[in-house]
């Protein structure tokens, strides 16, 4: 996976071993596109989290998943909670934000985000973080809960920071003879889709 990443944008291509990519998503704002090469399909303009959702299983729009493949805190919006010396839970909006203090008073650190379940049918979800370097994870997992539709381990290498990306990152470029999909047509035939409803 290649993943480009800027305030409000960003760019994920999951790259194969041979050949073209299995699905290029890039996000502006609320905007995505997506783009599947090897399907001759492209779904516009959807949502982001959504669309992510449904080609990843991850709920993430472009900010989100900045701050989670990152493992940046999200700005407080109450009081936080103590447990004994070395342990933190503050509120970020919808997501708990949870940190630990290292040895010897050292730093605090963010090692979970706990995001809860945004609307009635949505599901709540957790992101974990460890093997930190210079301040960022290499280590990301992604949880849903309760129901564990989404397990997901990143490993994150070969990371460049403050690297200007030009708005043409953030452009999928529209290969001829693509036809436009639905986010529900995504759902039902997309990487995700179970066996029996691609065939309907």
């Amino acid at each position: 996976m290649l993943a480009g990443l800027a305030a409000a944008s960003a760019r994920l291509e999951a790259v194969a071993p041979a050949g073209q990519p299995i699905f290029i998503f890039v996000a502006d704002g609320n905007d995505a596109t997506l783009l599947l090469p090897r399907d001759g399909r492209i779904l516009p303009h959807g949502q982001p989290a959504a669309v992510l959702e449904a080609v990843a299983g991850v709920p993430l729009d472009a900010i989100e998943l900045k701050t989670t493949l990152t493992g940046c805190s999200l700005q407080a919006t109450g009081e936080g909670r103590q447990f004994g010396s070395d342990w933190r839970v503050i509120p970020a909006g919808a997501v708990d934000v949870y940190l630990r203090r290292g040895p010897n008073g050292a730093r605090w650190q963010l090692v979970a985000a706990v995001h809860q379940a945004a609307a009635s049918g949505s599901r709540g979800w957790r992101a974990e973080f460890t093997q930190f370097e210079n301040g960022l994870p290499r280590s990301v997992r992604l949880t849903s809960a309760p129901d564990k539709r989404f397990d997901l381990v990143l490993t994150l290498s070969q990371i460049e920071l403050n690297t200007q990306l030009g708005p043409e990152v953030f452009r999928v470029q529209i290969p001829p003879g693509v036809e436009p999909m639905t986010l529900e047509e995504l759902r039902r035939s997309g990487p995700l889709a179970a066996p029996d409803a691609r065939q309907q």
